[in-house]
């Protein structure tokens, strides 16, 4: 989920992993399907996935929900739960912190306006377990760095 230019996608089936892309630029979209012929990639939004209930194996979203405001989390949530089989793994990576702001600089200086929310681990794992989800493990990066992460895996619950 919010696959950005795919080379996440594109390595996880390097690894066998029978693996897609969703993000909801149609820009990176653009990106990924020119980087990586032949793999699938689709424009959609986290908050209303057009996949089938219980659909799919597992769930990666490596900082993408940064762009999701607070309040929509619970739909994203829901979402992922309403599409991941029971049983099934999520993994999310977020950057830590309590704060938003509004980015207008992306990689390469390029020109851009997009808010980024940091949210501190527990208030993840809460949200996550208000959706029906146990988490299983933790992990957290960087911690002396200006932008600390961490990573949550979690299970949909049956």
């Amino acid at each position: 989920m919010g696959c950005g230019p795919g080379h996440v996608t594109a390595h996880l089936r390097d690894l066998g992993v029978d693996a897609f892309g969703i993000d909801l630029s149609p820009a990176m979209i653009e990106v990924a399907r020119r980087d990586h012929p032949g793999l699938r990639f689709e424009v959609g939004s986290m908050t209303d996935l057009d996949l089938a209930d219980a659909s799919a194996g597992a769930l990666l979203a490596f900082w993408s929900l940064v762009h999701v405001p607070d309040e929509a989390i619970p739909t994203v949530f829901a979402e992922f739960r309403r599409v991941l089989r029971p049983g099934a793994p999520v993994m999310l990576g977020f950057h830590m912190g309590d704060e938003s702001r509004l980015k207008t600089q992306g990689y390469g200086g390029h020109p851009m306006k997009v808010h980024v929310h940091r949210r501190r681990p527990d208030r993840v794992t809460t949200w996550l377990h208000d959706a029906g989800f146990t988490v299983e493990a933790q992990m957290l990066l960087d911690l002396d760095e200006s932008v600390p992460g961490a990573i949550l895996f979690a299970r949909r619950d049956s």
